[in-house]
């Protein structure tokens, strides 16, 4: 028996031909039930995944960037369920992380005919994360860069917000990794990542990957454009950790405690200001369909 298939697709997002043409090559595979959801926001996603998994969809595609990645990853967590990205947003990068095309054909390909993997999840506060979650300057540019301006300007639009925070303060922090205090002091940023590739294509850690069931942990000290320039090229050059402003570690459990609140985002997406984060790795949360070994994708 063909499986129950949904769609979960953020209608303001685009890729290739557009949802009709999903709609055809859909109909061309030998599926079951066709359930079809389509939100305004990414928000609202999380409400239909829910109703597609209780409805018994056996395979759910999801159409949209990271943040709609994110909120379906949130509801999907220890289903089982497999999860098929079809890269409609700006950065598109926990898909470009695992290899999978900003293509239509291909990607509902990989869906139907990729390998199956249980791929590592974040938590951070109580909500899933597939790529990166951080506080501070990250969160900061990650806010300013949404909206019009990420939808005019693409990937340059962090370039842009970052410029414009720079100049932000150092606040006190104390960060405990796995239970034991690793930083006390003032800091810029915290940032988690379940991948390597963040916000605006920067290869903040070298060798994250997204199978260890650990999440990288990495904090700046960089104050103002000089030092933030420095660390951004370290970073360009994939050698972030050698940074005297970056400290990088790995952890499965990560606790902070911030001197003011701070701004917080889960994949591109903002939440509100906090004193507090509670984060840990949770290995194997989530089945992804991926390019099978050799595709080229």
């Amino acid at each position: 028996m063909s499986p129950t298939v949904a769609v979960v697709a953020h209608r303001k997002k685009t890729l290739g031909a557009g949802l009709d043409r999903l709609r055809v090559l859909l109909s061309e595979q030998d599926v079951g039930d066709l359930l079809w959801y389509e939100v305004p926001k990414s928000r609202k996603a999380r409400k239909k995944v829910r109703d597609a998994l209780k409805r018994g969809a056996g395979l759910v595609f999801v159409w949209g960037g990271d943040g709609m990645v994110q909120r379906c990853a949130d509801a999907m967590a220890a289903s089982g369920v497999p999860m098929a990205i079809l890269p409609a947003g700006t950065a598109n990068l926990f898909a470009g992380n695992l290899g999978i095309p900003a293509d239509l054909e291909e990607a509902v390909r990989i869906g139907f005919h990729g390998r199956r993997e249980k791929l590592d999840l974040g938590m951070l506060n109580g909500e899933h994360f597939a790529v990166m979650a951080g506080a501070g300057f990250e969160a900061e540019m990650v806010a300013d860069a949404g909206g019009k301006a990420k939808k005019r300007l693409g990937r340059l639009s962090y370039m842009r917000a970052a410029v414009r925070h720079v100049g932000g303060p150092l606040v006190p922090m104390k960060i405990k990794i796995d239970g034991v205090t690793w930083f006390d002091g003032d800091a810029s940023c915290l940032l988690l990542g379940n991948v390597g590739t963040i916000a605006g294509g920067i290869e903040a850690f070298d060798d994250a990957r997204p199978d260890d069931g650990r999440l990288e942990v990495g904090v700046s000290t960089a104050k103002g454009p000089v030092q933030w320039a420095r660390v951004l090229g370290k970073m360009a050059t994939g050698r972030s950790e050698e940074s005297r402003f970056v400290r990088i570690t790995r952890a499965r459990t990560v606790s902070a405690r911030f001197g003011s609140p701070l701004l917080y985002e889960l994949d591109g997406g903002e939440r509100e200001a906090t004193t507090r984060i509670e984060a840990e790795a949770v290995p194997g949360a989530l089945t992804v369909c991926l390019p099978q070994p050799g595709d080229g994708s």
